[in-house]
């Protein structure tokens, strides 16, 4: 780093030779120095560093955009923070993001590609003076004056998420705006980082708490029943449909609706959550008339729906609609330092705080070793793994790797993607005789989220 704030390119490697995520053992520490605190300033503000897009050709000649947050994104629709009037620029194109203790840029799944100093890249880090290529337009990335405040919780927990590093406590501030209001939230996250529970704590901690909570896993049902899931249908309105029946929609009146997953809903479907979001009505399966709602949704999805808008896999409009109020959930490999934390919380969610076993769990060698794992499935994958060293100890059994047989083919092996999918299929199939044909129990031994297994399972013909 030079003496006036920026990225030293001698020191620094560029976005296309370096890797694009910071490693388990680093990204905490990195993420720390980035949301720092000082003592010399109020505990309930992080600050990241400032910087601004200049742009230097192109329809937009001459604007500069300021970071006032600790994300900047750039497209063409009036949502971005950078809004460009260049045909060749995707509506969400890409964007700029202090995850790590440099500026990270992320590709959105624009048509037409984003490089940066002229290589073509999908995501990477940034340093001052680098020259971004959007469409036709390109832009010059410039560290600011001063840090930009970031909103810190005082507190380290919420509802039944935990928490104490400095990345948490910023998504804890957001959602207690959330719990305060009606509007619509978005939920983004690695599969396994707690999106249900925040959901859930949401609607905990907000006025609606007395009514219900209703769930739908949009990846855990079929396509051709979930409109009936959501909206409800009359006698009569399909085969099987031998009553009417209330949909979660009606069933969450007065309270809260998360829909997990829902970038997968099929596109002819959309326009209806979209209209039940805007006007406040739905309409039943086989009936004629809107009936009105009075549920609060709060949606999650584990996937990119900026890329798969640009794709045109999900409408824009009830993207725009869904994320009023847009929370990232940041993976494990993130906030390491909340290690400690996480343990005692499923401790005393598993009622084993004063166990015997539970002294070894807070050992030091046991912690370092919990440090040292990149934890891809995430909190769900950690309370499981407690869980199974309280029950079976530190080295718990995990499903065997299953043999395929040989097809004969060249070389004596059958092609990677048959291997695969006879690994994967034979696999599921022990996991269900395991767990007794208990998809749920399947999902949480296997750590998977129930939608992602359910998928497999109608891949392989399974459901």
């Amino acid at each position: 780093m030079s003496a006036d704030g920026q990225s030293d390119p001698s020191n620094s490697p560029s976005p296309a030779s370096e890797a694009a995520q910071p490693t388990a053992a680093t990204a905490a520490r990195q993420l720390e120095s980035t949301l720092r605190l000082s003592q010399a300033r109020p505990a309930t503000q992080g600050f990241v560093r400032r910087f601004q897009l200049r742009v230097l050709d192109g329809p937009d000649a001459g604007a500069v955009c300021h970071s006032s947050g600790d994300r900047v994104t750039i497209g063409t629709h009036e949502s971005a923070n950078l809004v460009l009037h260049d045909r060749t620029v995707s509506r969400l194109h890409c964007e700029i993001s202090f995850s790590s203790e440099r500026p990270f840029i992320l590709d959105l799944g624009s048509l037409n590609g984003t490089l940066v100093d002229g290589t073509s890249i999908l995501s990477g880090y940034l340093q001052g003076g680098a020259v971004l290529t959007v469409g036709e337009t390109r832009l010059a990335f410039e560290f600011g004056e001063g840090d930009v405040p970031i909103s810190l919780s005082a507190q380290h927990r919420f509802g039944s998420l935990a928490g104490q590093s400095v990345a948490m406590r910023a998504v804890f501030a957001l959602l207690e705006r959330a719990s305060s209001s009606n509007a619509t939230v978005l939920l983004e996250g690695e599969t396994g980082t707690g999106k249900e529970a925040a959901a859930e704590s949401i609607h905990r901690q907000s006025e609606r708490r007395d009514a219900p909570f209703i769930v739908v896993d949009c990846g855990a049902i079929p396509p051709n029943l979930i409109e009936s899931e959501l909206f409800g249908h009359a006698r009569g309105a399909f085969t099987g449909a031998v009553g009417a029946r209330v949909g979660a929609f009606e069933a969450a009146s007065g309270g809260t609706l998360f829909l997990d997953e829902v970038g997968e809903l099929e596109l002819e479907l959309q326009p209806k959550l979209l209209r039940a979001l805007e006007r406040r009505e739905i309409k039943r399966v086989g009936e004629t008339k809107y009936l009105p709602t009075d549920a609060r949704v709060i949606a999650a999805t584990n996937q990119n729906l900026a890329a798969r808008v640009n794709a045109g896999q999900f409408r824009s409009d009830l993207y725009y609609r869904l994320a009023v109020l847009e929370i990232r959930l940041p993976p494990l490999r993130e906030r390491v330092q909340d290690l400690p934390l996480l343990l005692e919380h499923f401790l005393e969610a598993l009622g084993a705080a004063q166990l015997p076993q539970a002294a070894r769990l807070r050992s030091a060698e046991f912690q370092a070793a919990l440090r040292r794992h990149t934890w891809p499935g995430n909190v769900r994958e950690l309370r499981n793994y407690i869980e199974r060293c309280l029950t079976m100890g530190e080295e718990a059994p995990r499903p065997a790797l299953i043999e395929t047989a040989s097809t004969g083919s060249a070389g004596g092996l059958q092609p990677f993607r048959n291997a695969r999918d006879a690994f994967e299929k034979g696999y599921l199939e022990q996991l269900l005789r395991w767990h007794e044909d208990n998809v749920t129990a399947a999902a949480k031994a296997a750590g998977l989220d129930r939608g992602t297994l359910y998928r497999m399972l109608w891949r392989h013909q399974l459901r």
